[in-house]
């Protein structure tokens, strides 16, 4: 249930979320209609979790994730957890993709944990480690409206005591790995200041190996602030723009773990494992094997399922090659 971080290096792994089968998507709108009850649509998310663990194994995958079968918005999912959080009406939050908008109507608490029992499932259906998956502070608070607090790092940091509470709770369940995702960070750089702040309340007690992902950004005038995050790994989009980022870095300048996207997750097109394996070979130029882990460049959710397997299949053949290099 773990993997040596003295290794090698060139772990394969995924962001976090998968496609959701047909089946799911259906049960949902049948759910959603009264025409299931609760248990029935449980069934079918633990069924889908266990087909997307059991294909991860089947491939080889180093750090495996349980694809988020039973979430639907990374926001929306905690904030139905949360006291003091009210699910809004529907606003688009990218494309033709709406969530619920939550709002803080007064202070948010944690009352039970709300991911663990998922990750148990998850984990005991395979011997590699699996991730603890959780949304950041900084994206609840800045995807929610505030209608209690006097601010928002008041609001914000209130979140982050309740994801350290979540994350202290995974990390007592057995989790060796646990994220932290922030994606809104990347379109405020000017508070990655309270980013930072958050993310040590949530990080500090931690021993698990912590990651955040922060995706699509102007990642080029955050480095290398983007240093002071407190977390073992930050995990980066690198095939959407053509590797660019990695100039930024220079020469041995990332020193952190770093989680390394090397297939476009907003393109049908699937990227052929000589691209895939040549996109790594310019990445070592400025970064240790040992410090990489390889996954795409953020979630595959919005991919059909058999786009996402060929994606993952292609990324575990690409390290193959590389790792054989080396």
């Amino acid at each position: 249930m773990t993997i040596d971080l003295d290794g090698p290096g060139l772990w394969t792994t995924s962001v976090g979320s998968l496609p959701k089968p047909d089946y799911i998507t259906k049960a949902r709108s049948r759910f959603a209609r009264g025409e299931i009850d609760r248990d029935e649509l449980l069934q079918l998310e633990r069924q889908a979790t266990r087909e997307w663990v059991e294909f991860q194994d089947s491939i080889g995958t180093d750090v495996i994730v349980d694809g988020e079968q039973y979430r639907g918005d990374m926001v929306a999912f905690f904030a139905e957890e949360l006291p003091g959080l009210e699910i809004g009406g529907l606003v688009r939050s990218y494309g033709n993709r709406y969530y619920r908008k939550p709002i803080a109507t007064s202070e948010v608490v944690r009352d039970k944990p709300i991911t663990v029992e998922w990750w148990e499932y998850a984990q005991s259906l395979t011997e590699k480690p699996v991730k603890g998956m959780l949304t950041g502070p900084y994206t609840i608070c800045d995807w929610s409206f505030n209608e209690h607090y006097d601010s928002r790092r008041d609001f914000v940091l209130d979140l982050a005591k309740v994801i350290r509470d979540e994350a202290l709770d995974l990390e007592r369940a057995g989790a060796r790995f646990i994220q932290i995702d922030e994606p809104a960070a990347s379109t405020r750089m000017d508070e990655l200041d309270l980013v930072i702040e958050a993310m040590q309340v949530v990080t500090e007690p931690l021993t698990a190996h912590t990651i955040t992902h922060i995706c699509y950004g102007d990642f080029h005038n955050a480095y290398p602030k983007m240093l002071d995050i407190p977390v073992d790994q930050i995990d980066l989009e690198f095939a959407n723009s053509d590797f660019s980022l990695l100039e930024t870095f220079g020469d041995d300048a990332f020193t952190k773990y770093i989680g390394l996207g090397v297939v476009d997750v907003h393109t049908h097109a699937l990227e052929q494992v000589d691209e895939i394996a040549d996109g790594i070979r310019r990445s070592l130029k400025y970064l240790s094997p040992d410090k990489v882990f390889v996954d795409p460049d953020c979630g595959l959710k919005t991919r059909t399922v058999d786009e996402a397997k060929a994606k993952l299949i292609n990324v575990k053949k690409a390290v193959d090659v590389v790792r054989a290099e080396l």
